[in-house]
This record gives structure tokens, C-alpha cells and sequence, in this order.
């Protein structure tokens, strides 16, 4: 598991850390934080459903923002649970440019044992970096 949560940061909010090697991993990584805070079993997500996501940002940062704001539209719009499966990052022209491949099933009650309800993703604390050992976001979820 590519990533922690972080309890002593916020009070009324989700905070965590996600980080993976490439960018890419990294964006996983922290879709999964996402996905894994609204459902307590990522692995009870079956890949009936695909959904393909295309953002593009002139930073790392708000790339990333875009990604987890279109997670949280899907599940909101049309009842998703979607893990990410494949991510490509390309810079063109000044932009980030990000394409990916989602996959997930209609959030089933009966089958997800549902955890919080994530509204949106704050840009309090927000961070994309960097670092020694790869890449690292902190990211701050209002629930």
C-alpha cells in the first residue's frame, strides 16, 4: 500500500500521504487513498465498468487535483467505485498532459461495506513533489 493516512493533520477532514516512483505510481497510489477512504476493501471492487480519464494541467499539482475532483464526480454522478489501472503523463507545449484507465463497478451496499462519504479535495496542505526515492503527494479530502 503505496500510501498513509495521517490523522494528526486535520480534524474534520482525510489527510494522507501517496508516493511511488514515477509520477504515474504516484497518481495511483493516490487514487487508491481515495477510493480505499470511501470503501474499506479496495479488493471488493470488481472491473465491470470502464471509464477513461484525459485532464491536463500546467502543473503537477493541479493535475493531480483534477484527477481525484473526476473520481469524486463519477462516484457522485454515476454511483462509481473505480480503481485506476493504467496512467501516461506526457508534458507538451507547457502542459501535463494525463490519460488513464479506470476501472470499477456501481457502488453495491450489499457488497462495498462503505466507509465515508469523500466530497471533494481541498488545497489545503496540497503537494506534488519531488524527492529522493521518487515522487510524493500530500493530499488534504473533505468528507
Amino acid at each position: 500500500m503505496p500510501y498513509s493516512y495521517i490523522e494528526e493533520i486535520v480534524t474534520a477532514d482525510a489527510a494522507f500521504r501517496a508516493w511511488g516512483q514515477t509520477l504515474e505510481e504516484t497518481f495511483i497510489s493516490a487514487f487508491d487513498a481515495t477510493t480505499n477512504l470511501m470503501v474499506d476493501d479496495l479488493e471488493s471492487i470488481t472491473k465491470k465498468e470502464v471509464r477513461v480519464i484525459e485532464v491536463n494541467d500546467r502543473s503537477e499539482e493541479m493535475l493531480l487535483f483534477q484527477i481525484l475532483q473526476e473520481l469524486i464526480y463519477l462516484k457522485d454522478t454515476f454511483c462509481l467505485f473505480l480503481r485506476l489501472q493504467k496512467a501516461s503523463i506526457e508534458k507538451k507545449d507547457g502542459l501535463f498532459i494525463f490519460r488513464g484507465e479506470a476501472a470499477g463497478e456501481r457502488i453495491d451496499n450489499t457488497k462495498h461495506h462503505l466507509a465515508v462519504d469523500v466530497k471533494a479535495v481541498t488545497l489545503h496542505l496540497f503537494s506534488v513533489r519531488k524527492t529522493d526515492f521518487g515522487w510524493e503527494a500530500m493530499v488534504v479530502l473533505d468528507i
